[in-house]
């Protein structure tokens, strides 16, 4: 199922979710902690909690407190006179027509027995709102339309747009036939062109990037503008992607930055997590790591909220140029056939293959879709066969529910328990979650330590994250931020994303550290590159695996506005290629180029030589050594890339971008040789090269008559140096002389004598018995 269509049910997909006022706010409170994806308000708390847990700062806590009785002096009196004003100025609907028409509609009155508070179409067959005026419609038979007909009509087209789209999205989210959805779309598209607003955004990106209808980028174009006009996040977004990227308009990174704007105020996930990128990188914004910090956070809060404890979703990160540049490397993918054999196994019996099975269903990722069916199938066999892993799963499979598993504590508590007993790590981890909870049992934060404390210590993630945020916010355990520390670094190892978001909030807040906005925003964008919108690096891949570049490349340009590096990378590939014909041919390197630049500054080795060849070429810009040359030293310093070293060696070799050294050359090519394997054929073929290079160069700088001039042979070889040449030259003549005789010497044969014909032998039947 493609991310477009999971945001029927999921409003976190790549148009990303909308947040309300109220929500922002929220966000950005300071008396908010999230900690394991739960946020701990300082006020409202049980009694429980309150006994365990302290504020962060006990004056900071002074200051809220007396701003809060300010602030709500303020709102009751803001709050009384808004309510005297909506009494004084709440409008009165007035009869349009009918029988009272200019009179005031009458709240509630009385039809057929049955009381109305507000406007209806009962009672008529064209639909159209009316009220009565008076209390009983049927005494006094006073009524009137509360619309105009043109309001009338109007609001029937969008019953019937919803309609329409109500079909559409019923049709996506139960099929997952190709064709299906494509007729799911055709229905869409009739409510887009009824001007339905959630139609036209989902009808807008499906013709972007091509997804069940084909790709137009003008046509997008034109109904993201007529979101934009409406006041569609959404749409303020992706119009802003398409001016920072010169998709179907002229590029211009200051229209994108206002779009992208609008956008974020408007609450839209995707356009804060590209805003904080930009003030990340300085991209069209002067660098700011306070900015980016306060849009990658509020991002991160929701992406962590959204996250189970099973760690989030997989990130498939394929690189392209690898795959091109080693097509036998491991992608992370798993072929299909391995993944039959895999299930060939399942069904013989193995119990690790049905275990395997059941957790790459139960996540998804490396090419398999996620599934709770069968990974609760694959589990239950496993299970049955005794297998402790199984029945840890099978418990958290209970613990969160799902539409396959129903949610069940005691179910999940006995599973746990038989897992526990046999020492499994995740068991351990899963009965401590009960305990610290209150999940089936009742709270015991003593027991809750304990397990978690045996699952860390056989390295599990859970048992790591929960003990960190047990010292974090004390617990049934002294406050001790060290301890919290130790854990949430152990977890983050193990690449929990809840752990790298408990980590960057103790970085943003200088919680137990000292305080760093770089490493906080660093971990920040590790937890926001972890949302549901992540899924479409594989949707890209897979289009581009299709031979449909122009839709891989979109959405790849996207991902990378959003900052992440591997889209960057392989959209700058694509371009490279001239694979995708929707960007002119003049404008492929120069685009490739700023994306291999945006991806070298995150540390991508390939992308940093790449700009050094653009550079050494003149591919995209003007032929510049020095700074080739630049590019390949860092390449070679910050990343020891022996690809680097190599060319740095020729550059040497041949004086370009800087002065010639022969000695500097043969160091850059040793030192390539002993980065890679692979570089020592190449190395070699350039050292002899230098080599016969260098000895003309010295031939050429020196005279051979002055050197022979200069040469004593009675000094070097004693005063009788002439008759030892000669008995040599002569001792060699002769030893020529002797070798040519024997090589024509004929050899001499005995008169009469003829050469013997060979006896045939005897057929097969008469052959003696050997």
């Amino acid at each position: 199922m493609s991310l477009l269509d999971e945001e029927g049910n999921q409003d976190e997909s790549l148009e990303s979710k909308t947040l309300s006022a109220e929500d922002q706010v929220k966000d950005h409170s300071t008396g908010t902690r999230v900690v394991a994806g739960q946020i701990f308000l300082e006020s409202g708390k049980s009694d429980s909690q309150s006994e365990n847990e302290e504020n962060f700062q006990s004056q900071e806590e002074e200051k809220e407190n007396s701003l809060e009785e300010l602030n709500s002096l303020e709102m009751s009196n803001l709050l009384n006179k808004d309510v005297e004003e909506a009494e004084i100025q709440s409008p009165v609907l007035t009869a349009i027509g009918g029988t009272a028409d200019g009179e005031p509609c009458h709240f509630p009155f009385l039809f057929m027995e049955k009381e109305y508070a507000e406007c209806t179409a009962d009672g008529r067959e064209d639909g159209r709102l009316w009220c009565a005026t008076t209390y009983d419609y049927k005494k006094d038979q006073k009524w009137g339309f509360c619309e105009s007909e043109e309001q009338s009509n109007k609001r029937r087209q969008m019953q019937e747009a919803e309609d329409v789209y109500q079909i559409g999205m019923k049709i996506l989210n139960e099929s997952s036939k190709k064709a299906q959805k494509k007729v799911a779309y055709q229905y869409l598209l009739k409510a887009a062109d009824m001007n339905h607003t959630k139609a036209m955004e989902k009808v807008s990106y499906a013709l972007l990037f091509g997804d069940y209808l084909k790709q137009n980028i003008q046509s997008s174009k034109e109904l993201f503008e007529k979101l934009t006009e409406e006041g569609s996040p959404k749409g303020q977004m992706a119009l802003g992607f398409l001016y920072a990227s010169g998709l179907g308009v002229n590029s211009s990174q200051a229209k994108a930055l206002v779009y992208y704007t609008f956008g974020a105020l408007g609450g839209n996930l995707i356009a804060h997590m590209i805003l904080g990128y930009r003030y990340w990188a300085g991209i069209g914004v002067l660098q700011s790591c306070e900015s980016a910090l306060t849009h990658y956070r509020l991002v991160a809060n929701h992406v962590a909220s959204d996250i189970s404890l099973t760690g989030g979703t997989v990130v498939q990160r394929i690189r392209l140029a690898d795959e091109v540049e080693n097509p036998g490397m491991a992608s992370g993918m798993l072929e299909e056939d391995l993944i039959q054999y895999y299930q060939f196994l399942a069904e013989k019996g193995d119990v690790q293959a049905q275990v395997g099975l059941g957790q790459l269903h139960l996540h998804g990722g490396r090419g398999v879709e996620q599934n709770h069916q069968r990974a609760f199938e694959y589990f239950n066999q496993a299970a049955n066969a005794g297998n402790s892993h199984a029945m840890a799963f099978l418990g958290k499979m209970y613990s969160e529910g799902s539409d396959v598993v129903p949610q069940s504590n005691e179910t999940a508590l006995q599973y746990f328990k038989k897992a526990a007993d046999m020492g499994n790590p995740v068991g351990q981890s899963g009965l401590g979650m009960a305990y610290l909870y209150g999940r089936g049992v009742p709270v015991n934060y003593e027991l809750a330590l304990k397990y978690f404390q045996k699952a860390a210590e056989q390295g599990w993630v859970d048992g790591q994250l929960q003990l960190g945020s047990m010292y974090y916010n004390g617990i049934g355990v002294k406050k001790d931020y060290k301890q919290a520390l130790k854990y949430f670094n152990l977890a983050s190892q193990g690449g929990h994303i809840l752990a790298f978001y408990n980590l960057a909030q103790m970085h943003a807040t200088g919680t137990g550290v000292m305080r760093s906005c770089h490493t906080a925003v660093e971990l920040f964008k590790n937890v926001c590159e972890r949302g549901r919108w992540s899924e479409r690096l594989m949707t890209a891949y897979n289009s581009y695996k299709d031979g449909d570049s122009n839709s891989a490349v979109v959405q790849y340009l996207l991902l990378a506005e959003q900052g992440y590096e591997v889209a960057q990378s392989n959209a700058a590939f694509i371009l490279d290629q001239k694979e995708a014909s929707i960007v002119g041919e003049n404008e492929t390197y120069p685009r490739a180029l700023l994306h291999w630049n945006r991806a070298a500054s995150q540390g991508y080795t390939v992308a940093r030589i790449k700009l050094g060849d653009y550079h050494f070429y003149g591919f995209g810009t003007d032929v510049d050594y020095e700074t080739a040359f630049i590019h390949y030293r860092l390449a070679s310093e910050q990343q020891h890339s022996a690809q680097a070293m190599f060319n740095l060696g020729y550059m040497h070799e041949k004086g370009l971008g800087i002065k010639q050294d022969i000695h500097l050359a043969k160091r850059f090519y040793d030192m390539a040789a002993e980065a890679s394997p692979d570089a020592q054929v190449p190395v070699f073929l350039a050292l002899c090269k230098l080599g016969v290079i260098y000895s003309f160069q010295y031939i050429r700088e020196i005279n051979i008559r002055e050197v022979f001039s200069h040469i004593d042979m009675d000094q070097l070889l004693g005063p009788e140096w002439d008759l030892y040449l000669m008995t040599i030259i002569a001792l060699l003549l002769g030893t020529i002389i002797a070798y040519r005789q024997r090589q024509h010497q004929a050899i001499p044969r005995p008169a009469g004598l003829r050469p013997a014909v060979p006896q045939q032998e005897p057929p097969p039947e008469h052959q003696p018995p050997q």
